[in-house]
This record gives C-alpha cells, sequence and structure tokens, in this order.
C-alpha cells in the first residue's frame, strides 16, 4: 500500500485550521502543514481553492479538500480506525452535524464583534457571544465531551475557538468562567488531550496576533 501524502494548507491563528490539526492528531495521520500568508497567497492554495482561496485545505495525495467541518468529516472517513470522531447511529450523527454547523455560523461572526467591535456593536456582540456559549452550555449538560463519554466531532469543531477566548475577554473586558464555568471546565479537559494542547496555540500568542491585526486594520 503506498504511504499516504498529507498536505495542510494553513495560517496558525484560525481556529478552522486548528480543527483539521486536531482530527489528524487523534487519526494519527502524519501530515505536513504549509502556512500561508493572506497578503500573498500561494499558487497551490489558489489551485487547491479556486472557489474560496480560503484556508484550511486539506490536500490528500494531490486531491484537495475544503472547509474545515467537511475536512474532519472527510478525515474520519478515510482513516476508518479508531477512535471514531462522528458517531456511527445516524440520529447522533445528525445532532453532532447540528452543533456543528451552530458554531460555524455563531462563534467567529459575533466573537469578532467582541475584538474588534467599539461601543454599542461591541455590547452587543459581547451579549450575544455569552448567549451563544450558554447555549453550547447547555447542549453539553453534565457530560464530559459533547458526544458523551469520548471525545469527537462537536469538541473538535468548537475547542480551537477557546484559544482565543483570552483575546474576547481582554478585549471584551468579560469572563467566560463566571458566565460559562461548565464550558471553561470542559476546553480544560480537552487541553488534556495530546491531540488538542498540541494543535492550539498559546492564548497569549493568539493575543498578540489580535493586537498586531487591529493596529495594521485602523481598529485600535
Amino acid at each position: 500500500m503506498e504511504k499516504d501524502n498529507v498536505v495542510l494548507l494553513d495560517f496558525w491563528p484560525s481556529s478552522y485550521g486548528m480543527r483539521v490539526k486536531i482530527a489528524l492528531e487523534e487519526k494519527r495521520v502524519s501530515y505536513e502543514c504549509k502556512q500561508e500568508d493572506f497578503q500573498d497567497k500561494s499558487s497551490l492554495l489558489l489551485e487547491m481553492n479556486p472557489v474560496y482561496k480560503m484556508i484550511p485545505v486539506l490536500v490528500h495525495n494531490g486531491k484537495p479538500i475544503c472547509e474545515s467541518l467537511n475536512i474532519v468529516e472527510y478525515i474520519d472517513e478515510a482513516w476508518n480506525h479508531k477512535p471514531s470522531l462522528l458517531p456511527s447511529d445516524p440520529y447522533k450523527r445528525s445532532q453532532a452535524k447540528f452543533w456543528g454547523d451552530y458554531i460555524d455560523k455563531h462563534i467567529y461572526n459575533i466573537g469578532k464583534k467582541v475584538w474588534t467591535g467599539k461601543g454599542k456593536e461591541q455590547e452587543e456582540g459581547k451579549k450575544k457571544f455569552i448567549e451563544c456559549l450558554k447555549t453550547l452550555e447547555g447542549e453539553l449538560g453534565e457530560k464530559p465531551y459533547f458526544g458523551g463519554d469520548d471525545f469527537g466531532y462537536v469538541d473538535v469543531a468548537l475547542i480551537p475557538f477557546t484559544s482565543w477566548f483570552y483575546t474576547y475577554e481582554t478585549y471584551g473586558k468579560l469572563s467566560i468562567e463566571e458566565e460559562c464555568p461548565k464550558l471553561v471546565a470542559w476546553a480544560k479537559r480537552c487541553m488534556e488531550k495530546e491531540s488538542v494542547a498540541k494543535s492550539l496555540p498559546h492564548p497569549h500568542k493568539i493575543y498578540g496576533f489580535a493586537m498586531q491585526y487591529k493596529q495594521n486594520h485602523g481598529l485600535d
């Protein structure tokens, strides 16, 4: 059997790229990570994702797979040994995908208002952001992970955003732990997993990136 050639086109502060790294680590897949520069996108990125021209892109034996949750699902199926990220039960699987989609539709866009917004926009963003996290905390309930006893798809979808929590809290002057203690306890539990700890940058490094981003875009 020929060896898999796996390349990830990534940008290190991207929560979406982190998802793919976690999934690859969970499945013990060896891969090469190539960093992209959004000011000067590589010809490889433009060739592999001509529709969105965005990361992450997983290139598996020369074939591109785009969109982070789609990639996570692909990894789960292409390397179908344990641990499985998505449940085999159709109903549970549909629920996991529903929550993955919920995270995609809300967290990044609302979170961005918390750390780049000002005045009323920022206040509104903070309120919506906490509401959103509380909805997710309600879904987590008393379970160790979103799918139950095992770390899985929804955990992979959400945990990368926690590396941004420090940035949200600092700019938004809020405490996520005070508002959502169970969610923060869940995040700490996930961080004990090697696949997660290896894939997430230090929150202070993310904060440094956010500061630089705001300066470059005149948002200070």
